[in-house]
């Protein structure tokens, strides 16, 4: 029994777990890295396994950095079943062609500029219609359902209150007469996060995989009024200003939280009636899947359902489908513009941001978390300037902030969640979570609960049954291709030698997941550099400043 760890961690993203047991193997989720572009790049590398002899694929829920690379796995050669609940069913076969189109979309933009630079073109992760392939291995499952979807492997998905659907999953393993049970926290929701169903516990496990997005931050004023008041603080102040009030969302869930919470808030009087815009048709088509199951809404969005009729549709909302309806939004003023991404990466968001960063009448405001590296986390920096689409844009729009619509629970909540489990028998590994956020929540797990924890590197392994940490190499021999940029080189075990393994131990957190990487310093170089070309208007010096810049760049061939 051997887990590998081939994404988030050491950051948020890139979800995807290898569990090898006898002669099965299969993926806990099959995310999509995001955030600065060395992270994005390992979305192009090979994967350190043979997707081919994977047998199946477990899913904890819909968002794209838990199953934003499942059409590249089929791609490279995956066949077998993909089993998640019946709503993340749904919302994966919007995402998956959804991010098909915006890879396309971009990677076209892109090799038009490299064409004129002279630059080798790139192609897409995935197309269209291997997103349509991959849709058609997905099965739904219920929660609290025990199922075996091979020999030795039992599976139990339960509702973890992240999002709408997702869940966390119990498996027990048996091989050569030894059981094992381990859970995959997947992404741990609050207790009393609008529309979904507070997250359920587990008892006990052997191993124990858990998120920490927010392992070392505790949210202050996190109840649901505290929310709904900070949300009708920003929208009065931006109306006062008769400006725009973009708002970066998730199409999936974070769209709906802020419908449902402006439509309580338009219902009590809160807010003004103000054209509220829904600005993608990822977040409009995955409104429609709520309705098809009201056995998933919390006991609040049930109630709003009743009185309504319906829990969305109504005339405060206006849905933006073309991308003409789009771009005429940018003619447009005193909105509430909703728009994907939530991290501000891709999408229609960049649209809206170069149109209204630089007014200071307009009023962006965060609603999630924003990754290292990202447009979104720079804004929140404090960044007087950025780049988008190669135009630097000066940012004089109003940037606030509401952390109360985050999805995931924070440092206390996560303690709350494992207040019920009597044992983990061997360890916890720490995962999701950036490297000063994961660090800091399993020292607190060893002192506070007295656990075993790991904080894994990227493709590192660990062998559940001796309870020791893998060579990657050697623990894939035989799976498939390794990538060897990703994965140390390790000398071949003779045949019917069990290969050494290091002692159990804190796996060093790895160098590979930067903050902020180089194309991050390029940006800030070239905003700096046009600043300074606009202040400085002595030609000596700005000459001088220039050759001491070249001089310490290597020359071009």
């Amino acid at each position: 029994m051997i887990i590998s760890f081939h994404g988030a961690v050491g950051c948020v993203t890139g979800s995807c777990y290898l569990v090898t047991c006898g002669k099965s193997r299969f993926l806990v989720d099959c995310g999509m890295f995001q955030g600065n572009k060395v992270l994005k790049q390992l979305n192009y590398r090979e994967f350190p396994f043979d997707p081919a002899s994977i047998n199946f694929v477990l899913l904890t829920h819909a968002h794209i950095d838990h199953v934003g690379l499942l059409p590249k796995l089929v791609k490279k050669g995956f066949k077998g079943p993909i089993y998640a609940t019946t709503p993340t069913v749904d919302f994966v076969k919007l995402l998956l062609p959804d991010s098909a189109r915006i890879q396309q979309s971009e990677v076209e933009l892109k090799n038009r500029r490299s064409e004129r630079k002279g630059v080798d073109v790139v192609t897409p992760i995935y197309d269209e219609a291997d997103a349509d392939a991959a849709c058609k291995l997905l099965k739904g499952v219920s929660l609290d359902k025990e199922s075996r979807p091979t020999t030795g492997v039992s599976v139990v998905f339960r509702n973890a209150g992240h999002i709408f659907g997702s869940s966390f999953i119990e498996i027990t393993l048996q091989e050569d007469g030894k059981s094992k049970k381990i859970v995959f926290s997947g992404d741990i929701g609050c207790v009393g996060h609008p529309i979904v169903k507070d997250p359920e516990f587990f008892s006990d496990a052997d191993y124990l995989l858990i998120e920490s997005t927010y392992g070392n931050r505790i949210r202050e004023n996190d109840s649901n009024e505290d929310r709904l008041k900070m949300l009708a603080d920003a929208v009065n102040g931006a109306v006062t200003k008769k400006g725009n009030l973009i708002i970066p969302s998730f199409a999936l869930e974070r769209t709906q939280d802020l419908m449902h919470d402006l439509t309580i808030l338009i219902d009590r009087g809160s807010i003004a009636e103000t054209e509220v815009v829904i600005d993608s048709p990822l977040a409009i088509d995955a409104t429609k899947v709520y309705a098809k199951f009201p056995e998933f809404l919390d006991e609040e969005a049930t109630t709003l359902l009743k009185k309504q009729g319906k829990l969305f549709d109504n005339g405060r909302f206006r849905f933006s489908k073309s991308s003409d309806e789009s771009k005429q939004l940018n003619n447009e003023s005193g909105k509430i513009i909703l728009s994907a991404s939530g991290m501000c990466d891709a999408g229609r968001i960049k649209h809206h941001l170069k149109h209204n960063l630089w007014r200071r009448d307009s009023t962006v405001l965060f609603v999630g978390f924003q990754a290292e590296g990202t447009l979104g986390r720079m804004l929140l920096e404090g960044a007087k300037s950025v780049r988008i689409h190669g135009e630097e844009i000066k940012v004089e729009a109003k940037i606030v902030q509401i952390m109360g619509y985050s999805g995931h629970a924070d440092q206390n909540g996560l303690f709350d969640w494992l207040k019920p489990v009597t044992a983990i028998r061997d360890r916890i590994f720490v995962v999701h979570g950036e490297d000063d956020s994961r660090t800091e929540f399993a020292r607190l797990l060893e002192e506070r609960r007295g656990f075993k924890v790991e904080t894994p590197g990227l493709d590192s392994g660990f062998d559940l049954l001796a309870v020791k940490e893998c060579i990657p190499a050697t623990l894939i021999a035989g799976l498939g291709k390794v990538a060897p940029a990703i994965v140390p080189a390790a000398k071949p075990a003779p045949t019917g030698v069990t290969p050494p393994v290091a002692p159990p131990r804190r796996v060093p957190i790895q160098p590979q997941m930067p903050k902020r990487d180089s194309y991050n310093l390029y940006a800030d170089l070239s905003l700096r550099l046009a600043d300074f070309m606009r202040r400085t208007t002595d030609e000596e010096s700005r000459r001088k400043a220039l050759e001491t810049l070249l001089a310490g760049l290597p020359r071009g061939s």
